[in-house]
């Protein structure tokens, strides 16, 4: 059951922060859902310790997706850095 957490949340969170960093239309559903798990990993263990909230897996909250958001955004971020060679 947590896979299918992990790809539903994932589909979420990378399409959130790929609205948020303007590369929606540059990345399919597949794509979407890596940079949402990926997000969610990097937002769990850098982001989590940090503020105190758990992580999808430890249980879904309101918190723990806004930590998986946000590790995303930082994910396009770094993409974007080295693909364009700036932060858009």
């Amino acid at each position: 059951m947590s896979l299918i957490l992990w790809l539903i949340v994932g589909g979420i969170v990378g399409w959130l922060a790929s609205m948020i960093m303007k590369t929606d239309g540059q990345q399919g559903i597949l794509l979407n859902v890596v940079v949402g798990i990926v997000g969610a990993f990097i937002g769990g263990w850098l982001i989590s310790p940090l503020v105190g909230v758990g992580t999808i897996n430890s249980g879904f909250s309101i918190g723990s997706v806004v930590v998986s958001l946000i590790g995303a955004v930082i994910l396009l971020a770094i993409v974007n850095l080295f693909r364009r060679g700036r932060v858009r």
